[in-house]
Parts: C-alpha cells; structure tokens; sequence
C-alpha cells in the first residue's frame, strides 16, 4: 500500500499546507491510481474493461488501486446480483470534484512532454 506519513515537525505556519498535501499524496499515490480515475472520469467502467484500458496492470493491483479510491471516498463500486457477476466503477461527488484536477495534470503533461521532444531535436 502506496501511503506515507510526514516524519518530524514543519514549521507552523507551513504545516496546514504541508497536511493537505500530505494527504493528497496518500490518495492519489500509486503507480496506476491517476490512469484508473481519468478512464472512470471519462464514465462508468467495469473492472475487465479497465484492466484492458490499463495495460500492464495485473488484477490484484487493479483490485488494491480500486479499493483505495473506493475507501478515500473518489471511486464508487456497485455490484449487480446477477450471475456472472457485474462490478461498475464511477466516480462520487468527490471523485467527481477531481475532474478540474485530472484535466489540469493532463494538460501540463502535454506542455511538458513538447518541451521534451524539443529538447531532444535540438540536442542533435
């Protein structure tokens, strides 16, 4: 389980910022856990079809990443008594207040990744 603690004591007036932050990281931290929220951000899934959309990502991380999300209160799970069984993921309120954050990562990621392949074509 990817979850950190602050070790020592920040200064006062820092440590408010440095607690929200702190936890932030608690949520979000994990190798897959920003993937998973922009697929489910994008609408309901179900758990085959986000291991397929993930690659790489075995069934058991999936399943862990999932029940993070779900226990920090972004991702919701709904089963269906049905037979085979059908999980469906979506996001929650919170998860939903997520999305600005998400689009805003996704963007910066885009600027950084053309500052990067500038940086290359001109290293030649």
């Amino acid at each position: 389980m990817a979850r950190f603690n602050f070790q020592g004591e920040p200064p006062s007036e820092e440590q408010e910022e440095v607690c929200s932050l702190t936890l932030i990281q608690n949520v979000i931290a994990g190798r897959w856990k920003i993937i998973i929220l922009w697929y489910i951000s994008r609408r309901t899934r179900r758990f085959n079809e986000l291991q397929r959309l993930v690659p790489g990502i075995s069934k058991g991380i999936l399943t862990r990443q999932l029940r993070e999300l779900e226990e920090d209160g972004l991702v919701h799970r709904e089963v269906y008594k049905e037979v085979p069984p059908k999980v469906e993921y979506s996001l929650t309120q919170q998860g939903e207040s997520f999305i600005p954050i998400l689009d805003i990562m996704r963007e910066w990621g885009g600027k950084y990744m053309e500052e990067k392949k500038k940086e290359q074509n001109t290293s030649y």
